[in-house]
């Protein structure tokens, strides 16, 4: 089919006000073969398919050329509207960071280049590519009134995004986010916009401040102690997070791991693996493969702009990749015994926190510790907003180890805290399993599945969730489906989203109970769908773990069978 007059016309306008000279020819180039050629009609045609608008982690698309692609005149056009959404707010600096990947550097660049021309504003550029967490550091530490990371963080190597932080050095929720999308709307065409050069370049103070600021806070005050002879196996998947973890392991008097060779320097690229997510089947394998062979203690990998941790640990059979949920807890209960130990015990109004589609069980652990709990929606823009908050997670492997000084999820922060927690056990022949099955026995079994449902597009996904809440399931495996709340209607005294959640087997409060909540990601063309199967207090544990898991599998593959 051949492109509309209109659809011609708002190419090629937008070509003329491209400022890369590479993406203008894409777009002509796309222009005059569409008349003739179908596949370069349904190119531009997608390429054309509507602005980018900000989601759960501002800006994140596949890079090219066109309005619906992360380009240079996307970028120009978001930095001129976050610089003018500051200005209006009273100006200050802006801190700017990027990671490795394709095009990250310059954007970064481009931004600072237009923040520095807007009158009011400061630019400051970090100095290298580095991790988000030590963006979002940044932001308070140097005082800065927003801060920009170029990051799509865990996505594949097609992607990139923009995520914006305010003041706080939290990434930004409503009005702020729909008050900047409104001033790009209105921003001028790109090559209309100023590129200045007054921007400022960062020493490595604000890197070295962090490293010793988050290692003081998560080992204490002093000179390291000798590094314990745990054995870790890392890998940054190609990212960027492998210079910072060492600064870092140095600080806390960590030894050094044994490092996957062929991760471990940042290629944007990601050749080793399919997606370059922790999460993602296959994606440490690598890892595990060398944690076999050096007989580790456990293993650390971080997505490519190390946000987000990942955690196996040696069982009987071999090796375990801990859940999302697990690591979060045990981050809770080392959090609790670090506060005992320096003597300063968590207390009101001292609060945990974590979203809603993560594990009940923090909530009960908070509850059985005498700490406060709040439920927040999916992502660390929530988590990180909680009054009070002493330690946050969400089950994406996302966790807040110092809130004080990072107001979103750090996976440099979590692993030194894991490294710590398994030196600790070790010394006293415990292990990982054996904190969770303690934990367990006071407030019974938690057991959670995750499932992410790939769609060619991100709306094919969210018609997949609107079709489930426009028609729940009455029952799931064979366990009716005793309440359904559609998210967008508000639960919890939460703000609407897009969802579902069903409660099987018992009521929401009392165990045993299953809850089910199926949601669209915000990041990626992917429908999720996540199973907590409670179970009350027993013992032996092992029978329970053993229904809960069966009951949980079920109850996801049913689901995925329905979504899908």
């Amino acid at each position: 089919m051949k492109p509309s007059p209109a659809l011609l016309a708002r190419a090629r306008a937008f070509a003329a006000d491209d400022i890369s000279a590479d993406d203008r020819q894409v777009v002509l180039d796309l222009c005059e073969a569409a008349t003739t050629d179908e596949a370069a009609a349904a190119d531009l045609a997608s390429r054309f398919a509507g602005p980018l608008t900000f989601g759960t982690a501002g800006l994140r698309a596949p890079m090219g050329a066109g309005e619906s692609r992360l380009n240079r005149a996307i970028v120009v056009r978001a930095a001129h509207a976050v610089g003018q959404w500051v200005a209006a707010g009273g100006g200050g600096p802006i801190v700017i960071g990027w990671d490795a990947r394709h095009h990250s550097a310059q954007f970064a660049l481009d931004t600072a280049r237009v923040i520095s021309s807007i009158p009011g504003c400061e630019a400051l550029l970090l100095p290298e590519a580095l991790p988000t967490p030590v963006l979002a550091y940044a932001v308070r530490h140097c005082g800065a009134r927003a801060g920009i990371m170029v990051t799509a963080s865990h996505n594949p190597a097609a992607d990139n995004g923009y995520k914006v932080y305010d003041a706080r050095g939290i990434q930004i929720v409503p009005p702020a986010d729909t008050e900047i999308a409104a001033l790009i709307e209105r921003a001028p065409p790109a090559r209309q916009i100023e590129l200045g050069d007054g921007y400022a370049r960062l020493d490595h103070e604000v890197h070295h401040a962090y490293v010793g600021d988050v290692a003081e806070t998560l080992t204490g005050p002093g000179q390291p102690a000798e590094p314990d002879p745990l054995a870790w196996v890392y890998t940054p998947l190609h990212g960027v997070g492998a210079a910072t973890m060492d600064l870092l392991r140095r600080a806390a008097g960590l030894p050094a791991p044994h490092l996957v060779i062929a991760q471990a320097d940042p290629d944007p690229e990601f050749p080793t693996v399919a997606f370059p997510n922790p999460e993602e089947p296959g994606a440490m394998d690598a890892a595990l493969a060398l944690a076999a062979e050096v007989r580790a203690d456990l293993v650390i990998a971080h997505d490519p702009d190390a946000d987000r941790c990942a955690v196996a640990a040696p069982d009987l059979a071999g090796w375990r990749v801990l859940r999302g949920d697990e690591v979060g807890l045990l981050l809770a209960w080392w959090t609790v015994q670090r506060a005992r130990q320096t003597g300063q015990p968590l207390a009101a109004p001292a609060q945990f926190a974590s979203s809603i589609v993560s594990s009940s069980a923090l909530a009960a652990f908070a509850h059985a510790e005498g700490i406060g709990w709040q439920g927040t929606l999916t992502g660390f823009k929530w988590v990180a907003r909680v009054p009070h908050l002493a330690y946050g997670y969400e089950e994406a492997l996302g966790y807040c180890m110092t809130p004080a000084l990072v107001g979103d999820k750090d996976g440099l922060g979590a692993a030194i805290a894991m490294l710590s927690l398994t030196a600790e056990l070790r010394s006293h022949g415990r292990c990982l399993d054996d904190v969770l099955d303690d934990i367990a026995a006071r407030i019974g079994v938690h057991e959670t599945r995750q499932a992410s449902l790939r769609f060619p597009t991100a709306a094919a996904a969210q018609a997949a969730v609107a079709a489930r809440v426009a028609a729940p399931p009455t029952s799931i495996a064979g366990l009716p489906v005793l309440g359904v709340d559609n998210l967008a209607e508000g639960v919890d005294g939460l703000p609407p989203t897009t969802g579902l959640r069903l409660w099987l087997l018992g009521p929401p409060t009392e165990s045993p109970r299953v809850r089910v909540i199926v949601r669209p990601s915000g990041t990626e063309p992917k429908a999720k769908c996540y199973v907590e199967v409670v179970l009350p207090p027993a013992a032996p544990l092992g029978p329970a773990r053993a229904a809960a898991s069966a009951r949980a599998d079920a109850v996801m593959a049913a689901m995925t069978e329905a979504l899908a």
